[in-house]
């Protein structure tokens, strides 16, 4: 069963991505969203120092082996299954925040919010020829009446996440919010040091780039109308509460239990009895075979997925530019391996094969975008990434 809980910094994070800083004059940019091994780093670290009280990370340190949270060589049953941008309402829920995917497009709606709307897979006329007719039968059309203003920066409620995964396209000021009611920038001067010394060095400033959450307006009290992350934990007992070191520099976060499942569910029932429907990434997904995801196989009749009893064809998807993923090994003290990654947000259509249940459907939810070998080994998978979301396909 997974158990959600919300993260709430206490003060500016630094979400560091790929790009090196620390020269005279660089800077460094931050990641919004980071990536889910940040939130899952810090709370397997919180559990492991709660459980081994002797314990501290720290360079050469052993990595205590541990049932649920595994070890330096081979991962425990921990599994971070949802991470999600959130604000915690003045009325004390919790509600995740998400990116449009692809295959929304949104247009500026002249001052009263945006104006979204929806690629739908098309066969196109035989004589528009497309290197992509070689790969998926279909392709991911936008119909529009006039030319648009693209509109940028704004981000799913909720609200707007249940009508996407029902199938509908959301609209209206509950639909969305932008990102100035949830972060600012605040950039940040620091200063080189010196190795063996560890005292400064002359010459060696740098910027870098702090997340600064935002309060809601209406919050009267602390913690109400805060903004932070929500994740889903599940083959391992989170922390009831406390203080977590979150990001870059170990900024403090406050972690609270979240009732119950505060993540829209779509309705499964009618997306077995459709006989299609959408997956859609929420985490970055890393794929042996590039942008296809874990359980697709090319063959003559097209590309087929078959993956813990979903089984189907893809033909059309909605894939943006992919991603480089990294990170710091704590455990060996050294960069990870930087892997591609098909970016959050990509969409694939699936058409279902007869027998595909609403029970099958929920298991690929649960168990994400993993083989059952690679569920057993890859740290990646406890990390959060190649997680997805169903949704309906109208």
């Amino acid at each position: 069963m997974t158990s959600y809980c919300f993260i709430e910094p206490l003060d500016v994070l630094f979400l560091r991505g790929n790009r090196l800083f620390g020269e005279a004059g660089s800077y460094g940019e931050s990641l919004v969203p980071p990536w889910p091994s940040v939130a899952a780093g810090a709370l397997r670290a919180r559990m492991l120092v709660d459980r081994h009280p002797g314990w501290a990370p720290s360079r050469g340190a052993a990595l205590p082996e541990d049932l649920e949270l595994g070890s330096a060589a081979a991962p425990g049953t921990f599994t971070l299954t949802a991470f999600h941008l959130a604000r915690r309402t003045a009325k004390g829920q919790v509600e995740p925040l998400l990116p449009p995917p692809a295959d929304l497009v949104l247009a500026d709606g002249g001052g009263r919010g945006p104006v979204a709307r929806a690629m739908r897979p098309h066969r196109l006329d035989g004589r528009l020829a497309s290197s992509y007719d070689e790969v998926l039968p279909m392709h991911p059309v936008l119909a529009s009446p006039a030319r648009t203003k693209p509109a940028s920066g704004w981000w799913l409620t909720a609200t707007g996440w249940r009508r996407y995964l029902a199938g509908e396209t959301p609209a209206g000021p509950e639909c969305f919010v932008h990102v100035r009611e949830l972060w600012a920038y605040d950039e940040r001067v620091g200063v080189g040091l010196d190795e063996k010394t560890r005292r400064a060095s002359d010459g060696r400033l740098f910027t870098v780039q702090a997340v600064a959450p935002r309060l809601l307006p209406e919050a009267e009290r602390p913690h109400e109308g805060a903004v932070g992350f929500l994740v889903g934990i599940d083959g391992a007992e989170p922390p009831d509460e406390g203080l977590l070191r979150l990001g870059g520099d170990g900024r403090a976060a406050l972690l609270r239990p979240v009732a119950g499942s505060p993540v829209p569910d779509p309705p499964w029932d009618e997306l077995a009895g459709s006989g299609r429907c959408r997956l859609v990434l929420t985490t970055p997904g890393i794929f042996e075979d590039g942008w296809l995801p874990t359980g697709a196989t090319r063959g003559e009749d097209g590309i087929r997925f078959d993956l813990h009893g979903v089984r189907g064809r893809i033909v059309c998807a909605a894939v943006p530019r992919y991603q480089v993923v990294s990170g710091w090994d704590l455990a060996h003290w050294e960069p990870k391996a930087a892997e591609r990654a098909a970016a959050p947000g990509s969409v694939y259509w699936l058409e279902l094969d007869e027998g595909v249940g609403p029970d099958d459907l929920r298991r690929l939810a649960a168990r994400g975008l993993w083989t059952d070998t690679e569920h057993a080994q890859r740290m990646r998978r406890a990390e959060g990434f190649n997680r997805l979301a169903v949704a309906a396909w109208k």
